[in-house]
């Protein structure tokens, strides 16, 4: 079917036809796009309220006086279904060779079937709702694809946690030299070598040592308040009388 021709087949019928006016025009176009989405196979199922939106035709009254006249007045064959769940047929005439029908589905000679003039959009309304759906259902996987990559590169992004620093285990000399510079004796340096040196340099036990000076420190502190106790202890009898009874 040769669209242009085919309009410009009615539209040339149409100039010379005073009976019909916009309403008619505005009409016949609608079903027309009813017919090209249907490839121009005869005949067409309709729906009045579809092709009242399309034609802006707001009367009922209106649209059974337009279409009934263009079927008088051979514009089309239209066939009412008085079945409120069945289309109306119309079947719609060439102009380009006159009044020849194409009828049954067949087209006239030398006339192709995929010379579509518009994009369909009348009778394919649930099929372009579907196909949106299905557009969006193929998307959605891919952007939600791009959001996990960039959430895990963010993750990689991220810089791991350090670890405390392990200390490191001095040597015997160190640990004199330590002792002796905040003036304790070697004696002293030896007890708190070989004690960590024993339980592995935990303190209490339990915990990795972090710092051997701070724990040679208070070893020193402790040792420091041990001794004076024991001299104190060693001097409560000190000048006593034991001749004395008791």
């Amino acid at each position: 079917m040769n669209y242009i021709k085919h309009l410009s087949g009615f539209f040339d019928k149409v100039s010379k036809d005073d009976r019909l006016n916009p309403t008619h025009i505005s009409l016949y176009v609608s079903l027309f796009q009813f017919w090209n989405a249907c490839r121009f196979h005869n005949p067409i199922s309709i729906s009045r309220n579809e092709v009242m939106k399309v034609s802006k035709i707001c009367s009922k009254a209106t649209y059974h006086k337009c279409i009934r006249e263009l079927n008088d007045y051979g514009y089309l064959s239209y066939h009412p279904s008085y079945n409120p769940f069945k289309g109306s047929l119309v079947y719609l005439f060439n102009f380009r060779t006159g009044s020849e029908q194409v009828a049954n589905g067949k087209h006239t000679k030398n006339e192709t079937s995929t010379e579509q003039a518009l994009v369909p959009y009348i009778n394919n309304t649930n099929n372009n709702k579907q196909q949106t759906k299905s557009n969006e259902s193929t998307r959605t996987p891919k952007a939600n694809k791009n959001i996990v990559k960039n959430f895990e590169g963010q993750k990689k992004k991220v810089a791991p946690k350090k670890k405390a620093s392990q200390m490191t285990i001095p040597q015997l000399t160190e640990v004199q030299e330590y002792f002796v510079s905040q003036r304790f004796p070697l004696l002293e340096a030896d007890k708190f070598f070989n004690h960590f040196t024993s339980n592995g340099w935990l303190v209490s036990g339990k915990t990795p040592m972090r710092n051997w000076q701070a724990a040679s420190n208070k070893w020193m502190l402790n040792s420091s308040k041990f001794n004076n106790n024991k001299k104190s202890s060693s001097n409560v009898s000190t000048g006593k009388n034991y001749s004395e009874a008791l």
